[in-house]
C-alpha cells in the first residue's frame, strides 16, 4: 500500500483540494441568504471528505479487476436505471433518484456513465488498435450506449443522456473507427439534427398546446428550454428568464467581479439553482473574468494531467477509460458554462467538482480515482 501511495499523482490530489475550497466558498455564497439551504456548505465539505476516501480507495484498487467484470458492472447499471424508473423518487421534474436513509439521495445515471465507459473501453481494447468492424464492434458498442441513453431519456434526463453520446463518439474515434463509418455517421447525425430543428420549429406550437391541455407542464418547461436555444427571439419571456439573468449577472462581474458575497443577482435570488446547475454564474458575478479564468485553468490542468497519464499507460484499456472520462468532463464543463452564457441549451448538467451534489461529486471522485489507479498500476504485471 505504501508503494502505491508513493506512486500517487499528488498534483491531481492538490487540484481536487483546490476544487473543494472553491466549491465550498461558492456554495456558501449561493445559499447564504436562503434559510432553507443553511448548512449546505458544511454538507459540501462532508461530501468532499467522503469523496476523498472513495478516491483513495479506488486509487489503491487495481482497476484491471474492474475491467475483468466490466460487462457485469454494466448490467448492474442497467438494472439500476430500470429500478429508478419503476421505484425512484421524482426530483426537479425527473424520476432519476433513489431516496436513501439519513437524507441521502442517489442518482444512478451518474454511476452508469462511468460503468458504461469502462465496458465500452474493454470492448474496444479487444481489437488491439485494429480498425473497428461495423457489425462486430461499431454496432454492438452503439447499442451498448443506446440502452442506457434510452432509459435515461424517459426519466427524463436529457443532460446526462447527451453525455453518453459525446463519450461514445470520442471512444469510437480513439478506438480507430474507419473513415467511411465516420462519413456515414456524420451524414446521419447531421441530417438528424437538421430534421430535428425543422420539425421542432414546425410543430412547436401544436405540441406545446397539446401538453398544456393535458396538464403536462413539466414537459412544456423542458421544450421551452430547447426553444430558447433553437429560436431565442421567439422563445417566451419565462423560457429566457434564466439565460438572460445569467448572462447579465456574469457580465456585471466585469474583470475582477463584484467581490465575494456581494453578487447582486445571486443575493437577490434572481438566478435559479445558484448552488448547483448555475454555480458558474456565482463565480462570474463575484470573481469576474479573472476568477472564471482561474477556474478554467484548474480544469485545463486536471484534464492535461489525465491525458498525460493516458499517454503513459501501458494498457490500452486503461488509456481508453481515461479518454472516455476526459471527454465526459470536457463536455460537462463546456455545456454547463455554455448554457449560462447563451451558447448552449439549458440542461441539468452540473459543473464537475464545483456544483453542490453528493452523487455527482462521489462519482467524479471515483472516476478520477480510476485514472490515478491506472497510473499507479501501469508498471505491475498484467492480470491477463
Amino acid at each position: 500500500m505504501l508503494d502505491k501511495l508513493k506512486k500517487t499523482d499528488w498534483f491531481i490530489v492538490i487540484l481536487l483540494a483546490l476544487f473543494m475550497a472553491i466549491s465550498t466558498l461558492v456554495v456558501h455564497s449561493a445559499t447564504a441568504n436562503d434559510p432553507s439551504f443553511q448548512g449546505t456548505d458544511v454538507k459540501n465539505v462532508i461530501n468532499y471528505g467522503i469523496g476523498f476516501v472513495v478516491f483513495f480507495c479506488v486509487m489503491l484498487f487495481d482497476y484491471r479487476l474492474l475491467v475483468k467484470i466490466a460487462y457485469y458492472l454494466y448490467g448492474f447499471g442497467i438494472v439500476l436505471l430500470i429500478a429508478v424508473y419503476l421505484f425512484g423518487a421524482e426530483k426537479n421534474s425527473a424520476k432519476s433518484w433513489f431516496l436513501l436513509p439519513f437524507g441521502f439521495n442517489f442518482q444512478p445515471a451518474e454511476l452508469v456513465k462511468l460503468l458504461t465507459i469502462i465496458a465500452v473501453a474493454a470492448f474496444l481494447a479487444r481489437r488491439n488498435g485494429e480498425p473497428l468492424r461495423f457489425w462486430k464492434e461499431v454496432v454492438p458498442i452503439g447499442l451498448m450506449v443506446a440502452l442506457p441513453v434510452g432509459l435515461i431519456v424517459i426519466q427524463p434526463d436529457l443532460g446526462n443522456a447527451i453525455i453518453f453520446i459525446v463519450f461514445l463518439l470520442v471512444l469510437y474515434w480513439i478506438g480507430n473507427i474507419k473513415y467511411t463509418h465516420v462519413l456515414i455517421g456524420t451524414v446521419l447525425i447531421g441530417g438528424s439534427i437538421a430534421l430535428f430543428f425543422y420539425l421542432f420549429q414546425l410543430y412547436y406550437d401544436p405540441v406545446v398546446q397539446y401538453l398544456k391541455d393535458n396538464d403536462m407542464g413539466e414537459w412544456v418547461h423542458r421544450i421551452n428550454r430547447i426553444h430558447t436555444f433553437v429560436d431565442p427571439e421567439a422563445a417566451s419571456a419565462d423560457a429566457k428568464y434564466q439565460v438572460h439573468n445569467s448572462m447579465r449577472a456574469i457580465g456585471s462581474g466585469g474583470l475582477t467581479g463584484e467581490s465575494y458575497m456581494n453578487g447582486d443577482s445571486i443575493q437577490k435570488g434572481f438566478i435559479p439553482l445558484p448552488y448547483s446547475d448555475s454555480i458558474f454564474v456565482v463565480i462570474g458575478e463575484e470573481f469576474g473574468f479573472v476568477g472564471s479564468s482561474v477556474l478554467l485553468l484548474l480544469y485545463f490542468l486536471l484534464i492535461y494531467r489525465m491525458i498525460y497519464i493516458s499517454i503513459q499507460s501501458q494498457n490500452r484499456t486503461g488509456a481508453y477509460i481515461i479518454v472516455g472520462i476526459v471527454s465526459m468532463y470536457v463536455f460537462q464543463v463546456f455545456e454547463n458554462i455554455g448554457m449560462m452564457i447563451g451558447i448552449m441549451p439549458l440542461t441539468g448538467i452540473t459543473l464537475p467538482f464545483v456544483s453542490y451534489g453528493g452523487t455527482s461529486l462521489l462519482i467524479n471522485m471515483m472516476a478520477v480515482g480510476i485514472v490515478v489507479s491506472i497510473h499507479v498500476h501501469q508498471e505491475q504485471k498484467s492480470l491477463y
